[in-house]
């Protein structure tokens, strides 16, 4: 049997969302494993102006795609992101919050927690 995967602060990993369905493996959580090459690891939460900078940066998250079952996020929704993507959008001041508990601890290869913890969600 598979271990539970850990999160950044180093208990069990939490969902990050059903509704929209997220995470690389399309089961909710921010899971990664050898074929997850963005490593889609940070539980964010959608904020207008993350998506509009995602949109700038040619990954449009905020427009419905019915041929690929997606409806399209919007502000409030949690979603699986690529940890790189999640510190570039620090970098550009435009970082989403996180639910650090739904955050895999893989992403720490890539984000300082001291980054992650700044953008917590209740913070």
């Amino acid at each position: 049997m598979m271990e539970p995967s850990l999160n950044v602060l180093g208990g069990k990993l939490e969902t990050c969302s059903t509704d929209p369905m997220t995470g690389f493996y399309r089961n909710g959580c921010c899971d990664t494993g050898k074929l997850d090459y963005g490593r889609h690891t940070v539980c964010a939460v959608m904020t207008a102006e993350f998506l509009a900078l995602s949109k700038y940066l040619g990954n449009d998250l905020s427009t419905p795609r019915p041929e690929h079952n997606f409806a399209g996020l919007k502000p409030g929704d949690q979603w699986c992101l690529c940890a790189v993507r999640f510190l570039q959008a620090h970098e550009e001041g435009a970082a989403p919050q996180v639910n650090l508990a739904a955050t895999h601890k893989r992403t720490l290869d890539i984000v300082p927690l001291e980054v992650l913890e700044r953008y917590a969600v209740g913070r």
